[in-house]
């Protein structure tokens, strides 16, 4: 998934869709700090280990990223099959008591036909997959990373084009909050080096956070400092308005050395796992540092984008 980028024009945005259906925000409010996330057995980086129980990379990589809970990407366009794949996560985490990080990643223009490219065909397809996807959600507790890029990264598209996707994530949000109150929808807010935290409130107002989200996430699939990003991401909330009840997350699974020196962003070599997913920050505006990238699973230069590369895995978990 491609993070940096040429910014748009502040004045692309357009004004959210007029009349797009959605249901009151759910009520928002930091996550209980003693959240466990669910560790998925199916993950690429939990087979891999138990693949290659001789493998001398096999040891470092299960106890330093397979050990920790990451978030389940939903990425490949199975309209028949969503609901029954997110009910197998939802499912498995419920029995354990956990909760399931799941990301959508279906948008239509993904990533500007970047590495990460492909997703829904249109978004009245869109739309039908999001309600599938919500349908197998269940009743317990779920962070819900709403399409990550979707915001942050709208230069290829045309202001008719932009105000579909804007009404659309309202849509998205919406499904899930209807199929499953418990669940906390998160809307992209990029990243500190990305978009400024003035234009990113001004998408985020578009799309919708305001009536259909419960909070913004930062960082997914980059490698900004921690502290940086608790400073942008609390900028972004304030943008929005103290009354807004909203939240963020951070993604922290490869910041733990900061951005490469020349903040290339596909793979780079140097990086390290950060803070272990918790919901216990210390900080009433940070719901949760999550993996919501699954550290070695690559961007597309060290391998086919989403793949596990074990080398780089290994890297990142020195």
């Amino acid at each position: 998934m491609r993070i940096t980028r040429a910014l748009a024009a502040a004045g692309l945005a357009a004004a959210f869709l007029i009349g797009a259906a959605h249901a009151p925000q759910a009520v928002a409010g930091e996550l209980p700090g003693d959240t466990r996330f669910f560790n998925n057995p199916d993950s690429l980086v939990n087979k891999w280990v138990a693949a290659n129980p001789g493998d001398s990379r096999q040891q470092r990589i299960a106890s330093r990223i397979a050990s920790q809970p990451q978030a389940v990407w939903f990425s490949r366009y199975s309209p028949a099959t969503v609901t029954e794949d997110v009910r197998k996560v939802t499912s498995a985490a419920s029995a354990k008591g956990q909760t399931p990080v799941l990301v959508t990643y279906q948008i239509p223009n993904r990533d500007c036909g970047g590495a990460s490219a492909g997703g829904a065909p249109d978004l009245a397809s869109y739309d039908t997959w999001v309600r599938g996807f919500a349908a197998g959600l269940g009743s317990g507790p779920a962070v819900i990373i709403l399409e990550p890029d979707s915001i942050a990264l709208i230069s290829c598209l045309s202001p008719t084009e932009l105000s579909g996707r804007y009404a659309s994530l309202a849509r998205a949000a919406t499904a899930v909050h209807s199929a499953n109150p418990s669940a906390r929808v998160y809307f992209d807010a990029g990243h500190s080096a990305w978009n400024s935290a003035a234009v990113q409130a001004s998408r985020l107002r578009s799309a919708g956070v305001l009536t259909s989200g419960d909070g913004i996430y930062g960082n997914v699939s980059n490698f900004r400092r921690t502290a940086d990003e608790v400073t942008f991401t609390k900028s972004v909330l304030a943008q929005l308005g103290t009354s807004s009840g909203l939240t963020a997350v951070i993604d922290t699974s490869r910041n733990g050395n900061g951005p490469a020196p020349d903040n290339a962003w596909c793979d780079p070599h140097g990086r390290k796992v950060g803070e272990n997913p918790t919901a216990n920050t210390g900080d009433p505006a940070i719901d949760a540092y999550l993996w919501v990238k699954p550290p070695g699973e690559v961007d597309g230069c060290a391998g086919p984008a989403g793949t596990f590369a074990p080398d780089y895995a290994y890297e990142l978990a020195g």
